[in-house]
Parts: C-alpha cells; sequence; structure tokens
C-alpha cells in the first residue's frame, strides 16, 4: 500500500502518456452524447461504410415466426427478438427478465458430459446451454425466471457506509419445479459493442506476452487467455469476446447470439439457414466498425494516476496496439480500451461456478473501460458487472476479489478525495 501511494507522483508522468491516446486511435468520435457508442468508425472507406450501414439494418432488424417475408425464424424459444433490443444504442443491457423489457439472460450447464463443441461447456439436456424465457405464440418459455436482490453492508476505511447488492435468482420450469440444484448456471446482463473490431485486431502473440498464468512475476495478477473452439478454423483459438472470452470472432459471436438469444438458426449453429452468412457478417462487421467515444474534456489527471497507484491498469491494461486487419481503419491503430482480455480470479463474491472452455467458475475477462462514463448517458439506470448487480462504478470496484482484492482494499481505505479523484477518471472515460 505504501509503495502504491508512493508512486503515486511517478504514476502522474506515466499515465500522462495513456491519456494522450486517443480512445479509439483513428477510430475516436468525439459525441458525449446518448448516441456516442452508435457512430461508425472515422475512416472507412466507402466500401466498409456501406457494409456498416447494412449491418446496423441487420442489427436492428425484429424477427418473427416463420413463415414471413423478412426477418423470419424467431424461436420458437428466445431471449429477445432483435440485436438492439438487449444492446440498446449499441451499449449495455439492464439485469431484468420478463416481457418486452427482458435484458438479460442465464447460461447453463452441467459439470461433467459431452459438450457439442470441444472444451464447451456441457449443455443441459432438454435446454441446451441457455435459458430461453420467452416463447412464440402457442409456445410456452422454458424457464420462468424470478430476480430478486439480496443486500449486503459494507463500510469505507473511514467509516463511511456503502450497500452493494446480490442477485438471487428463482428458476421454474413450466411446470412450477424448480431448476434442478446440479445444473451450473451463470446469470449475465448484454455488454456494450462498439470497439469491437480493435479488439479483434490486437495480435494473439501480444495476448499471450501479457498472460503469466503462474504469476511468475510475483505481483498477485495471473491473467491468462481463454482458449476456445473456432467453429470456422475447426480448431482452438484465443477467446476474445463474451463476459468470460468464450467466442474467438466477431463473426462467431454473432452467430452464437442469433441461435441463443433469438433462436435463429445459421450454417454455424443449428444447422437450418434461418439467417445468411452474408447477414450474420454484416452484423459482426457493424460491432466491429462502431467508433469509440474520445474521454470527457477536463483535468483528471490525478485520478488516472491513481488508477495505477491503487493497482487497476494490472488488468485494465491502459492502451492496446491492433495488428493487420481486413477493414484497413482497423490496422495499426493505438488505442486505450483499458482491459488486458485475459481472464482473471475475481474472487468467491462474482464466481459464478460454471467453467467456459478454459475459464473456470472463478474467471472473467477484464472488460473494456472506455465509454464507461457514458453508461448513464446511453441507458439511464445503467448498471455494472457481468451480472449488473452493481448500481455505480464504486459498488463495481467494491466487488472486486481475488486477483483484484488487493487493488480493492487500495480503494476502499483510501481518503474521500482519492476516491471521488478516481472515479471523476472513470466518468471522464
Amino acid at each position: 500500500m505504501i509503495a502504491r501511494v508512493a508512486a503515486l507522483a511517478l504514476g502522474l508522468a506515466a499515465c500522462g502518456d495513456a491519456g494522450a491516446v486517443l480512445a479509439g486511435g483513428d477510430t475516436t468520435v468525439f459525441d458525449r452524447t446518448s448516441n456516442a457508442y452508435a457512430l461508425p468508425a472515422p475512416g472507412l472507406d466507402d466500401a466498409a461504410l456501406a457494409l456498416h450501414l447494412a449491418g446496423d439494418a441487420s442489427f436492428e432488424a425484429t424477427f418473427v415466426r416463420g413463415p414471413a417475408p423478412v426477418n423470419a425464424g424467431l424461436g420458437p424459444l428466445y431471449n429477445h427478438n432483435a440485436c438492439a433490443a438487449c444492446h440498446g444504442r449499441d451499449g449495455r443491457g439492464l439485469p431484468q427478465f420478463g416481457g418486452a423489457a427482458s435484458q438479460a439472460l442465464v447460461r447453463v450447464s452441467l459439470a461433467h458430459g459431452e459438450p457439442e463443441l470441444p472444451g464447451a461447456p456441457v449443455p443441459v439436456p432438454g435446454l441446451g446451454g441457455q435459458l430461453q424465457d420467452h416463447g412464440v405464440f402457442g409456445v410456452p418459455p422454458e424457464i420462468a425466471i424470478e430476480l430478486t436482490w439480496i443486500d449486503e453492508p459494507g463500510r469505507y476505511g473511514d467509516g463511511a457506509e456503502f450497500w452493494l447488492r446480490r442477485p438471487r435468482l428463482i428458476l421454474r420450469r413450466p411446470d412450477g419445479a424448480l431448476l434442478p440444484a446440479d445444473v451450473l448456471r451463470s446469470f449475465r446482463q448484454a455488454p456494450a459493442v462498439f470497439g469491437l473490431g480493435l479488439l479483434e485486431a490486437i495480435p494473439d502473440d501480444d495476448l499471450r506476452a501479457a498472460a503469466d498464468p503462474d504469476d511468475r512475476d510475483g505481483d498477485g495478477i495471473s491473467g491468462r487467455v481463454n482458449l476456445v473452439w473456432d467453429v470456422d478454423a475447426g480448431a482452438v483459438r484465443i477467446g476474445r469476446f463474451g463476459h468470460k472470452a468464450g467466442n474467438p470472432t466477431l463473426v462467431q459471436q454473432a452467430a452464437a447470439a442469433y441461435a441463443n438469444d433469438m433462436g435463429v438458426t445459421s450454417r454455424r449453429f443449428g444447422g437450418e439457414v434461418e439467417v445468411t452468412d452474408d447477414v450474420i457478417a454484416a452484423a459482426a462487421h457493424y460491432t466491429a466498425t462502431l467508433g469509440v467515444p474520445a474521454r470527457a474534456p477536463g483535468d483528471v489527471a490525478a485520478g488516472e494516476a491513481l488508477f495505477a497507484a491503487l493497482g487497476c491498469d494490472a488488468c485494465h491494461t491502459a492502451t492496446q496496439r491492433s495488428g493487420d486487419h481486413a477493414i484497413a481503419a482497423l490496422a495499426h491503430q493505438t488505442f486505450a480500451p483499458y482491459t488486458d482480455l485475459l481472464l482473471h480470479d475475481l474472487g468467491a463474491g462474482l464466481a459464478d461456478d460454471r467453467p467456459e472452455f478454459a475459464a473456470d467458475g472463478r474467471e472473467w475477462r477484464t472488460p473494456p473501460l472506455w465509454g464507461l462514463g457514458l453508461a448513464p448517458t446511453v441507458l439511464p439506470g445503467a448498471s455494472y458487472l457481468h451480472d449488473g448487480r452493481a448500481r455505480t462504478v464504486a459498488e463495481a470496484i467494491l466487488w472486486h476479489g481475488g486477483e483484484a482484492e488487493p487493488a480493492r482494499e487500495r480503494f476502499r481505505t483510501a481518503s474521500v478525495a482519492q476516491r471521488t479523484a478516481l472515479l471523476r477518471f472513470l466518468a471522464a472515460l
């Protein structure tokens, strides 16, 4: 702690360099309104911009039960009927279930058995890997989800009280029976989708170089890459997308979302082609080419220095560099996502106890922090962490455990002025 705080002055200089990097490199957009996540990246050539606009239409498209002249294939079981329904304005969703307001989901699996893809979670017979709480007309949902919150008190080092909330799910089948206790489950809200092409363009070698699975440097941080199945390559690849980095590419992420979230099958998932490769590619291209909002103006140097001094940057790596990419505007950019894309043990408090490929039940991928301060502007009432349990950024920090526990404790025991400075910096991202 003493060494960390003593490093504050040094951190000011170091973070000044990071602060000079535009959030999305040349793909940065200078907009701090509720539309900030939804703008195309600057610098797209005509073909890339045209595909972006086509992908925007695909992302907004509402699917319906077939047969239908357009957008047929919804369900029969599903979570929602459009990509944009859970990623409003291309931002995060809310941790809520029920009717049209449902924007979250529950992944399920068994601890033992045969996965459908090598290394993947084992599907639950009759349910698959994700619970669908909606059904088309005449088809009852396979699950009823009741979400309540359990309040937990805590105190800062100066004695000030805070309250956290922990989700509690009650999952009932159509006959009223509870989901069996041996079914592993993971409650998740939708993440924001801008800037993803830059994350896809970070070279594999850079991610491997940043990993330290055995903590050989002794800093208490042991990030590692998730190794997942690439359905197009037919091989194991580094996972990048999703709360546990369970998908290696944006195309696979999009195809899986069509299948699992909307029940819309494709060549890759489900077999019957209800959505074509071209539509999936357009939707993936759209998320790849959304611009990244620039930081808010203002002096947040003190909070930025604390971000490093408290140890937040050990996982939330400030800057990254993209390599080659088929979309020229995304290639060879230096940008500031504040993520290492690695898996980290976040402790028992955040554990879902459900493995996903190489990720164990306590590990989560470090989420990007770019655009964090705009979350409540884009979505009033926005919440944080994988399941939306944190109502504020401060609560999100206070939930950190495992490898991040020392950093959390430095924040919890910091002065009010220091905590305020750190939160002001994060609000400027």
